[in-house]
């Protein structure tokens, strides 16, 4: 979004840079109160972002489901479950009664609803996925809501507050050019969403803002080489420590500061450097928290940058059948961003994106595998499309090996634009047939994006859900939850407790919990 159209929205941009001990700054100049004085901010939420909270409280369930016995979804759910807890939060799979402690709910309902790389995304300066904010959120409110008569008013404030930070710390703050990963704008974020949630004051969620960034810098080897199934645990860490940082600083204990501008800070060791500066758009006080609107969500089970490349070979496919072919192929270059390219192209030198026995983890940042497979099959599956024996299938194999990604400066260009209608996550193909013949084809966003073919609405993140929980959940179920997720703003402090799914008990019992020190 462009400075224009920020400032038709009653933004602010924050001056944000290194300052020397000797400066002592305020804390009313720090990046962490401009923060806390958004989340404090009892602005109302609007219908539209109302209605996209409802939209992405229904997607995160939705692939929470999908993942319940993969293994990072068991390992974590067991690790809650060592952790019950009266009053507590609820934990994806089990029944609503089997309480845990809020932390480990997040951490359980945050790996679940990362694990299948399948929710939303917003890409900026930086990257993000803006609804892992939602299940540490939820799982407070869950817990506290007797005690605080929380309902789903507060819930909703909460979340918009969450998608509102850790959206403009993407817009302005790039991490990932230092190694640093992602979620280290997901701790702040969620913290503040905790703190508008609760009503809690100004001071208060600055500690807990500061606490959250403190202890979820790291760098991005958890997305480089042999991706682990850390990658699923990595937002979640982020979320279980953002509940414990609130809980820290409301026992009036504080944070390093200044956490963002110290000359030992953030950005003075980790980013930018003593240098650096930022520009940081908040609203302004009394604007509404319209950030969740300019995110948007996947069709496809895979990072989002092949989104657009997924739904370009499905349409190669059934345009072109003599490209399901692998002997007619000479080699196919896929002109793309610089992102894309150095993430999870060929620009990456990363062997492991050309191994037919490598993770899912890895292969979901592979764009040659995932282009090869959707140009095969005409579609993606979150499970079938990943299968070892998919991977290793002779044909795509010797395809995938053609494939190979070339930055290209137009598409950087429009990768960083400002103006959403020029913003690209796509690419041009060129694929060259054996005969010499070639195919060019580009597309510029996916066709799910607000500005693609077919954008989602509420229908299709309700079939999502419909899809990904059928033989998951029983029809009853399915029909309960979306009953309730789309209440969201009138629900009861104790409905806010059926704000989960309960998978059949031989579901759960048809995967072996991993033991550990719990």
């Amino acid at each position: 979004m462009s400075n224009a159209r920020l400032a038709s929205r009653d933004m602010v941009f924050h001056d944000v840079r290194v300052h020397p001990s000797a400066d002592n700054l305020a804390r009313e100049d720090q990046l962490a109160w401009k923060i806390a004085e958004v989340a404090t901010d009892g602005v109302p939420v609007t219908d539209a972002v109302t209605d996209m909270i409802i939209n992405r409280v229904i997607d995160n369930a939705a692939v929470a489901t999908a993942s319940l016995t993969r293994g990072p979804a068991v390992a974590s759910r067991a690790q809650a479950q060592a952790h019950p807890y009266n009053p507590g939060a609820t934990v994806f799979g089990l029944e609503p009664a089997e309480r845990v402690s809020p932390e480990w709910a997040a951490w359980a309902n945050g790996v679940a609803v990362r694990e299948l790389d399948y929710h939303d995304t917003f890409l900026a300066a930086d990257y993000s996925h803006p609804a892992d904010n939602i299940p540490a959120i939820v799982a407070v409110a869950q817990h506290l809501a007797d005690a605080r008569n929380l309902t789903g008013a507060e819930l909703l404030r909460g979340i918009a507050t969450g998608y509102e930070i850790q959206v403009n710390l993407v817009r302005a703050i790039c991490l990932h050019e230092h190694k640093i990963d992602h979620v280290a704008h997901l701790g702040p974020s969620a913290a503040a969403g905790i703190g508008t949630l609760l009503g809690l004051d100004e001071e208060t969620i600055f500690q807990a803002v500061g606490q959250a960034l403190h202890t979820t810098t790291a760098t991005r080897q958890s997305r480089k080489g042999q991706i682990s199934t850390w990658k699923a645990h990595a937002p979640a860490f982020a979320g279980k420590m953002a509940v414990e940082a609130v809980d820290r600083a409301m026992r009036g204990q504080t944070s390093p500061e200044p956490i963002y501008e110290g000359e030992d800070g953030v950005i003075a060791w980790l980013l930018d450097g003593p240098d650096a500066h930022y520009r940081v758009p908040l609203p302004a006080p009394g604007a509404p928290k319209l950030a969740i609107l300019d995110t948007y969500t996947k069709e496809h089970s895979a990072e989002y940058q092949s989104q657009a490349l997924i739904d370009l070979a499905r349409k190669l496919h059934h345009e072109h059948p003599e490209l399901r072919d692998a002997d007619r192929i000479a080699g196919i270059v896929i002109h793309t961003s610089h992102h894309t390219h150095y993430v999870i192209g060929s620009g990456a030198n990363d062997p492991q994106k050309y191994d037919p026995t490598a993770s899912r983890e890895t292969l979901d940042h592979s764009i040659p595998y995932i282009f090869a497979v959707a140009l095969q099959d005409g579609r993606w599956h979150h499970v079938d499309s990943y299968t070892p024996e998919r991977a290793a299938r002779p044909d795509t194999v010797a395809l995938w090996q053609k494939i190979a990604t070339a930055e290209d400066a137009e598409w950087t260009r429009r990768y960083h634009s400002a103006d959403p209608e020029e913003k690209a996550f796509g690419g041009r193909v060129e694929i060259t047939l054996t005969d010499g013949t070639t195919i060019v084809e580009e597309i510029a966003v996916a066709d799910a994006h607000p500005l693609g073919a077919r954008p989602f609405a509420r229908e299709q993140y309700v079939d999502k859900f419909r899809v990904l929980a059928e033989g998951v959940l029983p029809e009853a179920e399915i029909e309960r939850f979306l009953d309730v997720a789309q209440r969201l703003p009138e629900l009861t402090a104790e409905e806010l407790g059926r704000l989960t799914v309960t998978a059949p008990a031989e579901l759960l019992g048809s995967v072996t919990a991993p033991e550990g020190i719990f």
